[in-house]
C-alpha cells in the first residue's frame, strides 16, 4: 500500500467507528476485507487510527471537519505535512482536497478541543490534578511507551537486554524499578522473542510495576488477586515474593491466558471461583485492581476517553465501592486491602478511599500515592489499607 492508500484505510476505520463499534472491531472488520493488506500496511493504519482517536478533537479542529477524512487532514496538518502530498486521488489514495478543505481548519482554542478531552470530563481532570493537569493531558495526546517486566526469577535485567538484543529488539531501563525495560526499537519482535517464550520478560506497564514494589509481606503470606483480569500483577507478585497467590475475577474468561503465563514465567497461582474465594479466606492481602475509567491509560486504548460518559463513570464508581466493601471481609485481622486503579480521576482514587474509611471503623489507609502520566508509564494510583 501506498502512503496515501494507508490513509484512506485510516478515514474508512475512523468513520466506521461509533458507539457500537469499537477501535479495534474495526481495524479487524478492515483487516479482514483487506487480504492484500502487508504486516507493515495494517501496522502503520493502525497507527495512523490510534493517533487520530488520541486527538480526535484537535485533529477535526485543524481538518475542519468532524470526520475521517477532516481527522485526517488534521494529522497531517499537525505534523506541518500538506495534505495534498498526499491526498492524491491517485490509486487508492484520498480524493484531492477541495476548495474548501483547502481554505479551512484552525488551530485548537477551547479546552476540550485543546487538551483532546470531553467537555464534561474537562473539570473533572483539571479538578483531580491541578497543576499537572494540562500536561498529563497533553500526554494523553502521544504514543505510549512500550514496557516490559523482568522475571527476576528467571534471569537478570542485563540477562533479559542481551537476550532481546539477540532479536534484535532494543531496551533501556528505567530509573528506580529494578524489574522495567523500555522497549526503543522493534517493540512487535516483543512477541515472537526467546525472552518472551521463555518467561524472562512480560509486557507491564512500568507504573504497574512500582505499584505492585510496594507490597512487603512476610513469607508464606497469603494472596488474593481479586480483580485479576489478565493475571499481569499476580504474576508480578509471584516473581518478587514468597507466598501463596490465589486469583479470581468475575468474568473468569479474562483469566483464560493466566495459567500459560503462569506456566512461562515458573509460577505458581490458583484460580479460584466466586465459591472458592470464600472458602479459602481470610488472606493476608487482597489486591483489588478495579474496574476503572483507564483514564491514565488512554493513549493505550484511546476510544476509551471518547467512550466514557458521566453516567458510565458513576456506575464504575458503584462497582468500585461495592468491590472494597466486598474485599474487607476476606481479610485477616492485621491484614492488608491493597485498592489500585489506572486512573487519574479522584472520585476513583482519594474520594473512594476516604468514603471506604469513613464506611468502616477499624481500618485506615496507611499509604496513598499516585504515579503520573510520564514518557515511561501510565497514570495510576495505589493505597494500601490496614485492618486494624
Amino acid at each position: 500500500m501506498t502512503p496515501g492508500a494507508r490513509i484512506q484505510a485510516a478515514i474508512e476505520i475512523l468513520d466506521a467507528i461509533t458507539d457500537e463499534t469499537a477501535a479495534e472491531r474495526a481495524l479487524t472488520g478492515w483487516a479482514r476485507r483487506s487480504r492484500f493488506a502487508g504486516s507493515k500496511d495494517r501496522a502503520a493504519v493502525r497507527d495512523h487510527v490510534f493517533q487520530a482517536l488520541r486527538c480526535w478533537r484537535s485533529y477535526a479542529c485543524l481538518g475542519g471537519a468532524d470526520t475521517g477524512r477532516g481527522r485526517m487532514i488534521g494529522a497531517l496538518r499537525a505534523d506541518d505535512t500538506d495534505p495534498a502530498l498526499l491526498f492524491t486521488g491517485v490509486g487508492h489514495a484520498p480524493a484531492p482536497l477541495s476548495a474548501v478543505e483547502l481554505t479551512s481548519g484552525t488551530p485548537a482554542v477551547t479546552d476540550a478541543d485543546r487538551l483532546d478531552l470531553q467537555p464534561w470530563l474537562v473539570e473533572r481532570f483539571q479538578g483531580s490534578l491541578g497543576d499537572d493537569a494540562e500536561r498529563a493531558a497533553m500526554a494523553l495526546r502521544a504514543r505510549a511507551p512500550v514496557m516490559l517486566r523482568v522475571n527476576l526469577r528467571k534471569g537478570s535485567v542485563d540477562q533479559a537486554m542481551q537476550s532481546l538484543a539477540a532479536d534484535e529488539i532494543a531496551t533501556a531501563p528505567i530509573d528506580g524499578i529494578n524489574t522495567a525495560l523500555q522497549v526503543i526499537d522493534n517493540h512487535r519482535k516483543v512477541l515472537s522473542s526467546a525472552a518472551f517464550q521463555n518467561g524472562l520478560v512480560e509486557f507491564q506497564d512500568s507504573s504497574s510495576q512500582k505499584a505492585m514494589q510496594t507490597i512487603v509481606l512476610p513469607a508464606g503470606a497469603r494472596i488474593l488477586d481479586y480483580c485479576a483480569g489478565g493475571g499481569g500483577k499476580a504474576l508480578a507478585l509471584a516473581a518478587r515474593l514468597d507466598a501463596t497467590i490465589y486469583a479470581h475475577d468475575a468474568d473468569p474468561s479474562r483469566m483464560k491466558d493466566l495459567p500459560a503465563r503462569a506456566s512461562r514465567a515458573g509460577a505458581q497461582i490458583r484460580i479460584l471461583d466466586e465459591d472458592a474465594v470464600a472458602r479459602a479466606a481470610p488472606y493476608d492481602m487482597v489486591l483489588c485492581d478495579v474496574p476503572c475509567s483507564g483514564s491514565g491509560t488512554w493513549r493505550r486504548a484511546p476510544d476509551a476517553k471518547w467512550r466514557l460518559s458521566e453516567a458510565s463513570l458513576g456506575a464504575l464508581v458503584d462497582v468500585q465501592s461495592v468491590i472494597l466493601d466486598t474485599a474487607r471481609s476476606l481479610i485477616a485481622p492485621g491484614g492488608t486491602l491493597v485498592y489500585a486503579t489506572c486512573s487519574v480521576l479522584q472520585e476513583e482514587n482519594e474520594q473512594q478511599i476516604e468514603e471506604f474509611v469513613r464506611r468502616h471503623s477499624g481500618w485506615s489507609a496507611v499509604s496513598v500515592a499516585r504515579l503520573p502520566i510520564s514518557a515511561v508509564g501510565d497514570g495510576f494510583f495505589v493505597a494500601h489499607l490496614l485492618r486494624e
